[in-house]
């Protein structure tokens, strides 16, 4: 595997539509390359746990060894991943995703995370990626996700603006098809002011509401009130997921530290 120098983007990218389990395999062997380097190039038992950990996974899996090799040998075939002859010792793997996807450091740990957990919010996504590169905020995440969505390999789920939802595009027709289905149906719609039939009828002479005086017509308006709670409810729900992302990249530093100090022990 050749690291591009930071801020550069290999030419003649090679990517495909990849199943479920070979996206899982892939973004596993991305992130170990880039989070235990000490321990990297990586086992198929090794691999097996790292698909099926808990933390930074969406969906959660139980793959076996089986499915594993399988998906190793299906993504060696496409030229993505490389096995390594360890001179009679258990065979390791390493990645090819540089050359293969053509993105640069910072893109790659962006593809990782929606490899790994699929479609998220911009707020989710930064706090993810940044375990794995430097990307200071949302201003920073902007012309990266910019410029994978102008090469086809991050797709929009939800319009641009606060709590915009994007995904990478490795997924099969069928599955892409179904995912952009389903965030169609929880984008919310507007629904169309009610219009008061009565308000633009003459006033009745039995009608009870008194006339305004010509005081009362010449005080100005009151303004519209705002629904703060919705902006609140939104600003707690980046909150959570910002809150979520720092979780996440402690459980990562965590399991990095038990790691190393089983290695030193």
């Amino acid at each position: 595997m050749t690291t591009p120098t930071p801020g550069s983007t290999p030419a003649t990218p090679k990517w495909k539509p990849l199943d479920a389990r070979q996206r899982r395999v892939l973004g596993v062997l991305i992130e170990k390359a880039k989070t235990t380097p000490a321990a990297y190039p990586i086992t198929v038992n090794a691999l097996v746990t790292g698909c099926n950990q808990k933390n930074n996974r969406d969906p959660l899996t139980l793959y076996d060894n089986t499915d594993v090799e399988n998906a190793l040998d299906e993504l060696r075939t496409l030229g993505v991943v490389s096995e390594i002859d360890w001179l009679g010792r258990v065979s390791k793997y390493k990645h090819q995703a540089y050359e293969w996807l053509g993105v640069s450091k910072v893109e790659i740990a962006v593809m990782t995370e929606l490899l790994l957990r699929g479609a998220q919010q911009l707020g989710e996504l930064r706090g993810r990626a940044a375990r794995m590169e430097v990307i200071a905020d949302l201003a920073a995440l902007k012309p990266i996700i910019d410029g994978l969505l102008e090469r086809g390999l991050v797709i929009e789920l939800s319009p641009a603006g606060r709590g915009q939802v994007v995904s990478h595009n490795l997924y099969p027709p069928s599955e892409l098809s179904e995912l952009k289905t389903q965030h169609r149906a929880r984008v919310p719609r507007a629904n169309p002011p009610e219009i008061d039939e009565r308000a633009a009828e003459p006033p009745r002479r039995s009608d009870p509401t008194p006339a305004r005086s010509s005081t009362e017509a010449s005080q100005p308006t009151a303004p519209p009130m705002v629904d703060a709670g919705a902006e609140q409810a939104a600003e707690l729900a980046q909150l959570r997921n910002e809150v979520a992302a720092l979780r996440d990249l402690v459980t990562s530093l965590q399991d990095r530290v038990r790691e190393l100090a089983s290695r030193l022990g």
